[in-house]
């Protein structure tokens, strides 16, 4: 009986973990080419500062990457511990 609830929790804390994964891929992929879309359009309108949106819109997007590969793991860590 306390293996079946066991095994029980175990399965759900893996669905659980893959859920989490997938949506914190999925809320990056959306964040970033949010960033994208919005970088374009600001260097249609001043393109003489190129440079400047170019190196914070990569910074920005790093640290979105950044978020979303510390929420993957931290989803994978709950699926195995």
């Amino acid at each position: 009986m306390l293996a079946m609830i066991l095994a029980a929790i175990a399965g759900t804390l893996g669905i659980g973990a893959c859920i989490g994964a997938g949506l914190a891929a999925i809320g990056a992929g959306i964040g970033i080419g949010k960033i994208g879309a919005s970088a374009m359009e600001a260097i249609a309108r001043q393109p003489e500062s190129t440079g400047d949106i170019r190196s914070n819109m990569i910074v920005i997007a790093a640290l979105v990457e950044g978020v979303a590969l510390f929420a993957v793991i931290v989803c994978l860590l709950a699926m195995f511990v």
